[in-house]
């Protein structure tokens, strides 16, 4: 008998209390407790905004547009004109994924570890000018995507070997070791030495060849490397048009420096020049070894131009 008054005054106590807590719902404007709230529906707020989080979520991509060259061509400069586009993000270093074997055995996963995180719709570039001139790069390239865009930046292949050089010799002294003269290394016995690295990388057409072994001519954007450095915001254009990318890059984006003596960037109110080391003042080069070096890219430059379907003003 007792245990059955305990068990009934249990019971009333516990009706009270979900009697008060119903009471003090209803007078704070008839909220639902908590534990009972329906979830939530597909238009929500935290639903939307956990859809348009995940639609916009960052990730790294692989490229889907590669500068392949050409060395000393301004592969930087183009890059950092294009990073101005607010639908591009790049890749800040050379990764020499494609043409280092250390790098390529590393795999997929790895190169695309090294690209920049973007938004869906955004165009992830990476630029390795080493790739245009490596024979094994054009077949590797295009089995990580066949639809890949290429752009390919040229100047004056007689100036571009100078620059080349000067570089080297650059890296050579700030290292404390001796490097030869130019004329040294470019001419053996007054002809031009065919053997000399920063000659053959301004074959154009030889590496070219390579490459419309395995894409189609569309796929390649050429751009005209002394064109970008006279005036920046025509070949700019024509790369958006290029890449399928809306026009945004403008004339405001440029100005010429006249300390430096090219063109700098201006976005946002911030401007940007490339390194000190664009610019550089050329090693010197005689007079007669450039006419021979001249000469001697005369039927080279005419094939390229002939592959490409456009000429160039070079010497």
């Amino acid at each position: 008998m007792l245990w059955t008054v305990l068990l009934a005054l249990l019971v009333l106590l516990l009706l009270q209390t979900q009697l008060s807590v119903c009471l003090r719902d209803l007078r704070s404007g008839g909220s639902v407790s908590p534990l009972h709230s329906p979830p939530p529906s597909s238009s929500s707020p935290s639903s939307a905004s956990s859809s348009s989080s995940s639609y916009n979520a960052t990730q790294q991509r692989l490229p889907g547009a590669i500068i392949i060259g050409v060395r000393k061509g301004g592969t930087r400069a183009l890059l950092e004109m294009l990073n101005l586009h607010p639908d591009v993000e790049v890749a800040k270093a050379e990764v020499h994924y494609f043409n280092v074997e250390e790098h390529f055995r590393r795999g997929l996963a790895w190169y695309r570890a090294q690209m920049p995180f973007t938004l869906p719709g955004q165009l992830t570039v990476e630029k390795t000018p080493g790739y245009f001139a490596a024979p094994q790069v054009p077949v590797r390239v295009w089995d990580m995507n066949p639809a890949v865009r290429l752009l390919l930046i040229v100047r004056d292949p007689a100036e571009r070997l100078v620059s080349d050089y000067t570089q080297v010799l650059h890296n050579r002294l700030t290292q404390h070791k001796p490097y030869q003269p130019l004329e040294e290394l470019l001419l053996h016995k007054g002809h031009i030495n065919h053997g000399y690295k920063a000659l053959q990388r301004s074959l154009y057409h030889l590496h070219l060849a390579r490459w419309l072994e395995v894409f189609p001519l569309e796929q390649i954007h050429v751009v005209d490397g002394d064109a970008l450095i006279r005036d920046p915001f025509p070949e700019l254009r024509k790369a958006e048009r290029f890449l399928d990318l809306p026009p945004r890059i403008n004339p405001s984006n440029f100005y010429f420096n006249t300390t430096k003596g090219f063109y700098c960037l201006l976005s946002a109110g911030h401007d940007k020049c490339l390194d000190e080391s664009k610019g550089r003042p050329h090693a010197p080069l005689s007079t007669q070894a450039l006419k021979k070096l001249c000469r001697f890219f005369r039927k080279p430059n005419k094939r390229f131009f002939e592959m490409v379907g456009r000429s160039f003003s070079w010497c």
